[in-house]
């Protein structure tokens, strides 16, 4: 193989618009990876770390463009260098012709735009405080998309926040709806009088999309970030989005949903929502729940999650289903993709692209198949050794920190869970493999298509495919699309996220209950 770097002067592009353009030439042929980056420090770090940077890109300064490409042959480097020189020439074309000229801060965005109240910011973390500290300055609600974030800038964006009556939704924060729009990674569900708070963004969607499913909607949706109800910044942002809802005359009911949270964060929450008079579903990974009363209900899935704040607001009760389907057919279609599985094939391999999907399968998987490794484990001696490889019954969040460096999402870019695919279905001791495949604003436009070459290389291994689909009718991709391409392809497709893990169970079980 051969390592080129090429420095472009002066030539600043914005990063997901170079994240995209790696992406479409990396299949050319004789590529082994591509990279496309602004030239500053932190950049060429991480190309440091994957063996992609040489001498040429070390003289790269913060507004050059950087491109390093390994590849067979110097033929297969100039053919790519031509395709993403023809690609940026495009864009320059669109901007002659009439494209909007997008504002390069802040201060010009609010000349275009003066009656905005928030700001998406989407930057590397180490720069987020000082964006976020300006736009709390002009009274502006903050959307951090941004993850890499230190957590004492966290803390003390979010305490500012507070002093300015403002929310501070994120850093890390994936997902939210307010009024009606969709920011980050979000499903077009429909309005209605739920309100959900959430430290989880595909928790936040995974329970917005089955209350839709359902008949109601979302009044609003607001993120708080991952680290939300950790120690360290004890639950600032949902205590003001319970606070706010409270008062919204739109909001009947509320949803809150939490990766596992710090004990004392999680009882402090509580201690707010018995304070008020709307009635609370309420759903903390990991928790054990509390006794429910007429005002505060529990939950230990999504979909129950879902399920109950659906039941309070027609009035009805709840009642638990492990599965949608009727059981026999369930242990019968268990059965059946068991029966093509090998002794030696016994264990699950998860790939997820949502953190809070991934915690909630590890927690309903050890109550069914026993411990489960992973790079965020429920315990910390299941913490994979690397991981890139996996072990025994392992699920992996290939949306984490460690895995998004210098690459898009996994919800954006399937290149890496399709490479890890491929992998799992080749161990010998993989009889199923456990995915989340989410649609909606953000997402990759058809997930279906691009893991058709991995999906059907797994099925010719005689690996089961379980997938949970996240997602509405009215969402770009067409759920019916999706799920139907899906299953022509052989993978099983489950309601929620919750029921995929159950069933995956029941394969490696040999369909036994």
């Amino acid at each position: 193989m051969i390592l080129k770097n090429i420095v472009k002067k002066n030539t600043y592009q914005d990063s997901v618009f170079l994240m995209s353009i790696a992406h479409r030439v990396k299949s050319l042929e004789g590529i082994e990876e591509v990279s496309c980056l602004m030239g500053t420090p932190e950049n060429k770090k991480l190309l440091a770390e994957v063996n992609l940077l040489t001498k040429e890109g070390e003289e790269a300064k913060p507004n050059d463009l950087l491109i390093a490409i390994s590849a067979r042959d110097k033929r297969a480097i100039e053919k790519t260098l031509k395709e993403i020189k023809k690609l940026l020439a495009e864009k320059e074309v669109r901007k002659k012709e009439g494209e909007a000229i997008l504002p390069k801060s802040l201060g010009s965005a609010l000349d275009q735009l003066p009656g905005a109240n928030l700001v998406h910011i989407s930057i590397s973390g180490r720069y987020v405080r000082w964006e976020a500290e300006k736009a709390l300055e002009r009274g502006l609600n903050l959307f951090i998309f941004s993850d890499n974030v230190p957590v004492e800038d966290e803390l003390e964006l979010k305490k500012i926040a507070r002093k300015k009556n403002l929310l501070a939704m994120g850093p890390d924060c994936g997902t939210a709806i307010i009024n009606g729009v969709a920011l980050g990674f979000a499903n077009v569900v429909r309005r209605g009088d739920i309100g959900i708070v959430a430290a989880a963004g595909t928790g936040l969607q995974e329970v917005s999309v089955l209350i839709h499913k359902a008949g109601l909607g979302i009044s609003q949706g607001i993120g708080t970030g991952g680290r939300d109800l950790s120690k360290e910044i004890g639950g600032i942002t949902m205590l003001q989005g319970i606070k706010a809802l409270e008062n919204d005359l739109d909001t009947r009911i509320i949803v809150l949903i939490s990766k596992p949270p710090a004990k004392e964060v999680a009882d402090r929450i509580i201690k707010e929502v018995k304070r008020s008079k709307k009635p609370f579903v309420v759903n903390f990974l990991g928790t054990r729940p509390e006794r429910e009363s007429k005002k505060i209900y529990f939950a230990s899935t999504l979909e129950e999650t879902a399920y109950k704040a659906v039941a309070l607001r027609k009035k009805k009760a709840y009642k638990s289903k492990v599965f949608s389907e009727k059981k026999e057919r369930i242990i019968s279609l268990a059965k059946k993709e068991s029966s093509k599985l090998k002794e030696r094939q016994k264990y699950i391999r998860g790939l997820f692209s949502g953190g809070t999907l991934c915690d909630e399968a590890m927690l309903i998987l050890k109550d069914l198949i026993g411990d489960i490794y992973s790079n965020l484990p429920l315990k910390p001696f299941l913490k994979l050794k690397d991981s890139r490889l996996s072990q025994e019954n392992s699920l992996v969040d290939l949306g984490d920190d460690e895995f998004t460096k210098g690459r898009p999402h996994p919800m954006i870019d399937f290149t890496l869970r399709n490479e890890r695919i491929i992998q799992e279905a080749a161990d010998p001791r993989t009889a199923a493999i456990l995915l989340d495949i989410v649609l909606g604003y953000g997402a990759h436009p058809h997930p279906a298509n691009v893991l058709s070459p991995a999906l059907k290389e797994a099925k010719k291994r005689g690996v089961s495919i379980v997938a949970s689909l996240c997602g509405t009718e009215d969402d770009p991709q067409d759920y019916k699309r999706q799920k139907r391409e899906l299953e022509k392809m052989g993978a099983i497709i489950m309601p929620s996220n919750a029921q995929a893990a159950r069933f995956a169970a029941l394969v490696v079980r040999r369909g036994k209950t």
